[in-house]
This record gives C-alpha cells, structure tokens and sequence, in this order.
C-alpha cells in the first residue's frame, strides 16, 4: 500500500475532448473515465476565474481526474472556458464574466448528455460556482456542488431560481474564504430551501494543502456516489 499524496495518479481511462458551443466556439478539456468499468455518475466541472489563473487544470479538479474515475467510478470532464488556456491547449473565444459562459456550460452538459455520461453534478468552484447557479439548471443535472462559492455574479435571483429548480445544491465554504465565509453563507443560501451549507475549518478559498482537497474530494463523493465515500487514503 502507498499513500496517495499531491502527486498522485491513479489508471483511467483520459480522452482529449472539444465542446461545441451553441454561438460556435470550440472549448478544449478532458474526460476521465475509470479504466475498466463504466462510471457510475458524472463530474462537470467548471473552474474558477480565468482572469486570475483559474482553467482546466485548477489543483481540486486536476486530483478529481487524477484520483476519482479509480476511486469513486466516477466520469470527471474538464473543460476550459472561452478563452481560457492550459497544457490541453486554448478554448476560442474571449472571456464574458460570466455571461457568454452559459453556451460552455450548455456545451459540456450536451456533450454528457449525447455520450451517456450517467448520473450527472455540477461542481463550480469559485467563478465556476457562478456559472452553475445561473447556467447549470438544466433538466439533465441531478444537483451541483459549489466550491468556494463568492455569491457575486449569481444573484438572488439566481438563487430563489434554483429553489424553484428543486435538485440539491451543496456549498463547501472554508472557514477563512476571502469572500464569503459560513456564517454568511448559511444566511444568503437560506433562500434555496434544498441548499446544504457545509463550513470547512481551517480551508482558505484556494483550497490549498492535502487535507482539504481530501476534505473537497470526500464531500464531493459522499453526494454523487455515497458507496465510495470515504475515499481511501492509501492505494
């Protein structure tokens, strides 16, 4: 047995993807299937702020696909926004705030739907927990799962939206985030009455330092494949 640590890499099956958007870009990403066996359920994720170092890549979502599709029998697809670039390449476009955004969300949950990716969540981190509370109430998503979610583009509006929308929806809020920290959380989530706010003590917005990608990891899977949780520390 070893540990898994920061670094590790676990056998999937990883196939270069590109998104086509209904105003006609093509985003670049990557889906992460396990290796021998279909996935039980699906991870859309959308990552956090181009603009200030966020893509595909982001260290939370770059474990998922390393670790997940072996641990969790989890399909994880990532994706670069419009714009946004990585080591898989540049997605066309240009950065919209969030706006022109939704035909990449729209993107990546049609390209899950016409592969039969099963059991489908969203998880937004940061800028991308945005775009999943306003693009992401799609008749195909199950629930999302936020990370680090600032509450700045997605409004009230948004939020009373998805209460109406009925799936669950699951904050994890470090203790010490640079922009909403729980208690503020449990209090603007309030208006979405299936929404579960979940404060993680010690964790900071970047959700840097083994433990709390741990932490990031198991909650993730305790919602989208119960049976797999806790995840294994060593492989």
């Amino acid at each position: 047995m070893r540990e898994i640590r920061a670094a590790t890499v676990l056998p999937a099956r990883r196939e270069p993807i590109e998104l086509e958007t209904g105003d006609g870009l093509t985003l670049v990403g990557e889906l992460a299937l396990p290796l021998d066996r279909p996935p039980v359920a699906t991870l859309v994720t959308l990552h956090p702020l181009p603009t200030h170092g966020g893509f595909m890549d982001s260290h939370v979502y770059k474990k998922a696909a390393n670790r997940l599709p072996a641990l969790a029998d989890l399909a994880v697809l990532r994706f670069n926004t419009r714009g946004t670039s990585s080591e898989r390449g540049t997605s066309e476009g240009t950065f919209d705030g969030g706006e022109g955004e939704r035909f990449d969300v729209l993107a990546a949950l049609e390209y899950a739907e016409y592969n039969d990716l099963p059991h489908v969540w969203v998880v937004g981190w940061s800028f991308g927990s945005e775009l999943a509370l306003k693009w992401a109430r799609d008749p195909l998503v199950e629930g999302a799962i936020l990370l680090s979610p600032p509450l700045h583009r997605a409004t009230d509006d948004d939020l009373d939206a998805w209460g109406r929308f009925g799936r669950p929806l699951v904050a994890l809020v470090p203790e010490f985030d640079d922009y909403l920290r729980p208690e503020e959380a449990r209090a603007r989530f309030a208006r979405v009455p299936q929404a579960e706010v979940v404060g993680v003590d010690g964790a900071k917005h970047l959700w840097v330092g083994e433990p709390y990608v741990r932490i990031a990891l198991n909650e993730i899977v305790k919602r989208v494949n119960p049976g797999a949780y806790p995840l294994p520390v060593e492989v």
